[in-house]
């Protein structure tokens, strides 16, 4: 699918898109694996300014001064939730705003890109992050990429492993940490036990175990 057509996907899906994707039991897993990590992350950061690089409707604008997004109509959902928050249209290798971040984070977006699109991405962060400024991204884990159930053809289409990632930030990144995302085959299970598993999971995906989570969320410091 091309990129105009994935925005008019988004775009179309903008009114509906929290339900849609997090107002399930799997969304939900998910959703509250990530924000236990941006939790503890965000913890003990005396930050003042973080970037939600592809914030779509705002889900984790709690965590951030600034949100950008390629989908207006995604904006606009987010600008009601979060009318505090200074946000701009654009793309992941054309962040909108002229000053520096301390900390930018990305979440759900690099599995729709190619190679060379998380190259640029990659590139455009550090351009924008101050010095030693972080970088936070989430990928699909190229060992598991069958357990993720992608609900188009591109969706979830870009999988990595830890040496692609090592590999391509080998020259202006520190990998400072990785965490695993969703360890269990959480979709198999009954939704009525799916919340069960989760401390169990989050406490799993920390481990040694995070390399066979469905997802992994990498921190990078710019050098």
């Amino acid at each position: 699918m091309m990129k105009t057509s994935i925005l008019e996907y988004y775009s179309n899906l903008a009114k509906s898109y929290d339900e849609n994707r997090f107002g399930n039991s799997y969304g939900q897993y998910i959703d509250q694996q990530e924000r236990a990590f941006l939790t503890s992350y965000f913890q003990d950061k005396k930050y003042t300014k973080v970037l939600d690089l592809g914030c779509g409707t705002g889900r984790l604008l709690n965590f951030a001064t600034h949100g950008t997004d390629f989908s207006e109509n995604m904006l606009n959902v987010a600008r009601e939730k979060h009318p505090e928050k200074i946000l701009a249209v654009g793309e992941i290798s054309g962040i909108p705003f002229h000053e520096k971040f301390d900390c930018i984070f990305c979440f759900h977006v690099i599995m729709h890109q190619n190679r060379e699109e998380t190259k640029a991405f990659l590139n455009e962060c550090y351009q924008k992050l101050n010095k030693n400024g972080t970088l936070i991204f989430d990928y699909p884990v190229k060992s598991r990429k069958k357990s993720v159930s992608p609900q188009e053809d591109w969706h979830a289409g870009n999988s990595l492993s830890v040496s692609d990632v090592a590999e391509l930030s080998k020259d202006h990144w520190k990998v400072k940490n990785t965490t695993g995302v969703l360890f269990f085959p959480i979709h198999r299970l009954p939704k009525a036990i799916r919340k069960l598993f989760l401390p169990l999971d989050i406490f799993l995906c920390r481990t040694f175990l995070k390399n066979w989570a469905s997802y992994h969320i990498t921190v990078l410091e710019k050098i």
